[in-house]
């Protein structure tokens, strides 16, 4: 027995989800079907309220076109009457909108044959009666009253009335009867659109019943998979917590690690120089004890190059990538510790041209000991003991240009060959290689003193703005 109620209930269970099935299917297309046919009568009104309003359009055309007829006869036989001009205002008036009535009238019927064919037969009539009319005024105007009035009470012009009211009454026949078709139509659509109406809203009736009782399965369904997708989005954001704490752990210890590394490399520096100062101290020492003209001579400029390169070492200041520098900030430092160096007894100012510019730091120490070179360079040669002067410095790359390195002074100048071959002109020439650089060039300033230029087509590198 049980198995046989088991094998039951499994075989109704699928059967129910078949009818249901069918019954939501049939719904549907029940649904569908009254919709269409809800729109298609919705535009069969619409075209039928637009022919309406035509019929309704047509048949005021007519009437205006009546009216405008009844309005000049009625100015035409008042100012005969009473020879009063007031009465050919709307005389005028009437006879004018004549033709612009008749044209509108004209447009609308144009898709009708037979209403068509009745207001164009109306033109031989209109066009007689405006004749009739515009003769009589005339004949009054020129004083021929007699004529006038004889014209007048004719059957000419109450024949062309007759004729031209019969046509326009047959046109607004016609469109009243077609007024009376279209209401009844619209009658009937009106109670099929009705029925429609009433048939689509009892499938979606049932349409909705079956759906909300399976959405009802459905949202069962979804509670319990939002719980395991709540309890999969708690783990989840367990293990982005823990990974976040160790990413946060991981870079603050890179942070100090280049905290730490850039402190590294400016005490590195800063040892440097300070290691080279003490070099140059002991030259200095050395010179002191030196009794030889040459050899003081070899010292003193060996002590100089030393505080040069210590001067750029100390000098240096890092940037946040740690591998460049800034070079006008940089060449400032040097060009003021070159200053500071200056013995009494040269009192010698010194301008500073120096473009923001990012260069390697490797390059930065190369480019100072180039500028102390040139500065001592025109120190010792341009100025005489005790002579005032100006050395001005220009760092700078023009636009589309290449970097370069000016050393300029006021003085006296430098003889062909002074400065030229020694040491110091050997350094700046290797240096200037390094980059890429040619021959230093020497040139006479205008108004006195040299310029010493040195090109750096290697040290093209982007612009600190």
């Amino acid at each position: 027995m049980l198995d046989v109620s088991s094998q039951s209930v499994g075989t109704a269970a699928p059967r129910r989800g078949l009818v249901r099935r069918v019954a939501i299917l049939a719904s549907l297309t029940l649904v569908l079907v009254a919709v269409a046919a809800s729109l298609y009568m919705v535009r069969t009104v619409d075209n039928q309220l637009a022919d309406i309003a035509k019929t309704y359009e047509i048949r005021r055309q007519a009437r205006e076109l009546m009216l405008a007829v009844v309005d000049a006869e009625t100015g035409q036989r008042g100012y005969l009457i009473t020879r009063d001009e007031a009465y050919l205002e709307p005389y005028n008036v009437a006879v004018g909108n004549l033709s612009q009535t008749y044209q509108s009238l004209l447009a609308l019927i144009s898709d009708n044959p037979i209403q068509l064919k009745r207001i164009e037969a109306l033109v031989p009539d209109l066009d007689a009666k405006r004749a009739e009319m515009a003769r009589t005024i005339e004949l009054m105007s020129a004083g021929q009253s007699a004529e006038a009035l004889a014209l007048l009470r004719s059957d000419t012009g109450l024949e062309l009335m007759e004729r031209i009211r019969t046509v326009l009454r047959q046109v607004i026949g016609e469109e009243d009867d077609k007024l009376i078709e279209r209401n009844g139509r619209m009658e009937f659509y009106r109670q099929v659109l009705v029925a429609t109406i009433l048939a689509a809203l009892a499938a979606a009736a049932i349409l909705a019943y079956a759906l909300l009782s399976r959405t009802q399965r459905k949202v069962v369904a979804l509670a319990q998979q939002q719980n395991r997708l709540r309890s999969a989005n708690e783990e989840l954001e367990a293990h982005v917590r823990e990974r976040t704490a160790e990413v946060e752990e991981a870079r603050g210890h890179a942070e100090r690690e280049r905290a730490r590394l850039e402190t590294l490399l400016q005490d590195t520096n800063h040892r440097i120089g300070n290691s080279l100062a003490t070099v140059s101290s002991l030259l200095g020492l050395q010179l002191a004890r030196t009794s030889s003209d040459e050899v003081r001579n070899a010292l003193e400029a060996a002590q100089l190059r030393v505080q040069a390169i210590a001067s750029g070492h100390r000098r240096l200041r890092l940037g946040a990538d740690l591998e460049t520098t800034d070079a006008a900030e940089f060449l400032a430092d040097v060009i003021d510790d070159l200053a500071a160096q200056m013995p009494p007894g040269k009192p010698v100012t010194f301008e500073k041209h120096l473009e923001p510019m990012i260069i390697p730091a490797r390059d930065a120490t190369t480019l100072g000991i180039v500028v102390s070179e040139l500065v001592t360079n025109a120190l010792k040669h341009a100025f005489t003991a005790g002579q005032a002067g100006t050395v001005a410095i220009r760092f700078e790359r023009p636009e589309g240009g290449v970097t370069s390195l000016t050393v300029e002074d006021n003085g006296s100048g430098i003889a062909a060959g002074d400065g030229q071959e020694g040491l110091g002109a050997l350094i700046v020439k290797q240096l200037a290689r390094q980059f890429g650089g040619t021959e230093p060039e020497y040139r006479a300033r205008e108004g006195g003193g040299t310029a010493i230029t040195v090109r750096l087509p290697r040290l093209d590198v982007p612009t600190a703005r």
